[in-house]
C-alpha cells in the first residue's frame, strides 16, 4: 500500500512549514540583502522547473553551481524542518559527481535519516510549488519517523 501526498495549491503550499523554513534558509543566505525586496514567491520561483522549461534542458548534462546550490538548500531546509519538529541535530552530506549524480544523506547522530540518490541534478526542479512543498514535506515526515523510530541511535 503506498501512501498519497496530498499537493498543496500556491497559497496554501507557500503556509506549508517546509516552505517556510526553505524561505527562511533562503534569506539567511542573503548577507547583503539584496533579496529584501523579492517576494517568497519569486525566491522560490528557481524551483519550478514544469514541463516545457525542463524540455529545454538536455537529457544528459552537468549541473551548473547555481542548481547544486539550490539543491543544497533544499535539504538544508528539509534539515532544519526536522531538526525543528525532532530537537535532533541534522547534517546534510553531499557527494556529486560534476555529471550530475550522486547522494544526499542526512545524519542525526549516528542514525541516516535521508538516503537520497541523486540523477540528473541538472534537472533539479519541480512542476509547481504545491508539488515542492509535497516533497519536501515527504522527506521531513520521513525522517521523522525514522528518528523516532530509532530514537537511541539518533540521540548519541
Amino acid at each position: 500500500m503506498t501512501a498519497t501526498v496530498e499537493i498543496p495549491q500556491t497559497d496554501s503550499a507557500l503556509d506549508a512549514p517546509f516552505v517556510k523554513d526553505l524561505v527562511k534558509i533562503w534569506r539567511a543566505e542573503d548577507i547583503h540583502g539584496a533579496w529584501e525586496g523579492k517576494s517568497d514567491l519569486d525566491l522560490l520561483q528557481p524551483y519550478i522547473l514544469d514541463k516545457d522549461k525542463r524540455r529545454t534542458l538536455p537529457i544528459v548534462g552537468d549541473p551548473d553551481p547555481d542548481t547544486v546550490w539550490r539543491l543544497e538548500l533544499f535539504f538544508n531546509a528539509v534539515a532544519l524542518s526536522i531538526e525543528k519538529a525532532t530537537g535532533v541535530m541534522i547534517q546534510p552530506m553531499l557527494k556529486m559527481h560534476h555529471e550530475g549524480f550522486g547522494r544526499m544523506v542526512l545524519i542525526g547522530g549516528r542514525l541516516i535519516v535521508i538516503n537520497k540518490q541523486l540523477r540528473d541534478v541538472h534537472r533539479f526542479g519541480f512542476d509547481n510549488l504545491g508539488k515542492l512543498a509535497a516533497e519536501g514535506g515527504k522527506y521531513v515526515k520521513g525522517a521523522i519517523k525514522m528518528i523516532r523510530k530509532f530514537p537511541d541511535v539518533a540521540n548519541y
